[in-house]
């Protein structure tokens, strides 16, 4: 992942701080490129044949069982290509093997020339990266993802995407490429291009401005698990932009971001515990979610002024909700 990405993200995702307010308009970027690890796409096609028993044995944990069988696969088979992108990514992960990105490389590139659209992936994540024993090259990293996006692989398509906004100082970004990667990734299931063609419809950049189209994507965005999906999408339902106000619905999907230690869906849920929209109100409970907020780094005076005045009972049940969460 590349931290400047990373950063953007973060200020896209900085919106007001009141759930009930209007949709920050903030620069474009979109989901950073996702590394190689355990969970890539690198599982078989759901609707193809059954798992081998190579990856089901990497899917199990039993790391040292899937390199043996994937490398008497292929030297049973040395065009089995799938056999040898499991094996770059056992190399890659550092599972059963010493890690070495190097070694990953090789074996990815192996897969790539028969055809795999998996190892086109990962040889162009390796190469973007300029990972260790691998020397960064852009153009190669590029040419491996339009490969795998080819033959309709989701990530490549999304990180086409990425590169297209993401470009060098001396070059314009290209939003409408952008758009049209992030679409077709979306489209074929990809959660965190859901999420990017979303925000480029409700800000009109490369696309025509849609809001509800944007409300949409954003759905099946938080759908797929995508924590600023939910945050985005969460805020549209609340305020009944680009799709029907549910106060309620908003709530519960907050609550699902702020689980997963977000501090912009827990300074909401903070806020909708004070004022009991969508939720009961509850002083202890908002205590909770803007303490945790507040370590995060989101400072809300408003809060801190709503819930100065706790009973000792409250603050000593919003202390043992905020040590349990703490400790989850």
């Amino acid at each position: 992942m590349r931290p400047l990405l990373l950063a953007s993200l973060l200020a896209l995702a900085a919106l007001p701080a009141r759930a009930a307010d209007s949709i920050a308009d903030t620069p474009f970027m979109p989901m950073p490129p996702r590394a190689v690890g355990p969970d890539s796409p690198l599982r078989p096609d759901p609707n193809g044949p059954p798992p081998d028993d190579a990856f089901g044995a990497y899917q199990r944990g039993y790391f040292l069982t899937a390199l043996r069988a994937a490398t008497e696969r292929v030297s049973a088979n040395p065009k089995d290509a799938a056999a040898m992108t499991l094996i770059g990514q056992i190399y890659r992960d550092g599972v059963a093997v010493a890690q070495n990105d190097a070694e990953a490389a090789r074996w990815f590139a192996l897969g790539s020339r028969l055809g795999d659209a998996n190892a086109q992936f990962a040889l162009g994540v390796l190469k973007l990266d300029g990972a260790r024993g691998v020397t960064r090259d852009r153009a190669e990293a590029q040419a491996q993802f339009e490969k795998a996006a080819a033959q309709g692989h989701a990530s490549a398509l999304y990180d086409l995407g990425v590169l297209a906004i993401d470009v060098p100082q001396d070059t314009q970004p290209d939003f409408a490429k952008a758009a049209k990667y992030f679409k077709r990734a979306a489209e074929a299931g990809d959660g965190n291009a859901a999420y990017s063609y979303g925000v480029q419809l409700r800000q009109g950049k490369g696309v025509p401005l849609d809001i509800s189209g944007s409300a949409h994507w954003f759905k099946v965005a938080a759908d797929e698990g995508i924590i600023a999906g939910q945050v985005e999408y969460a805020i549209m339902l609340f305020n009944g932009i680009g799709v029907i106000r549910d106060e309620t619905a908003a709530a519960q999907i907050f609550l699902l971001a702020a689980a997963r230690r977000n501090p912009i869906a827990q300074n909401r849920l903070a806020h909708l515990y004070v004022t009991g929209r969508g939720v009961p109100k509850d002083l202890v409970r908002a205590a909770l979610w803007n303490t945790l907020a507040k370590r995060a780094g989101d400072q809300d005076d408003e809060l801190d002024k709503a819930l100065a005045n706790l009973t000792p009972d409250q603050q000593k049940q919003a202390d043992a909700l905020i040590r349990a969460q703490m400790e989850f």
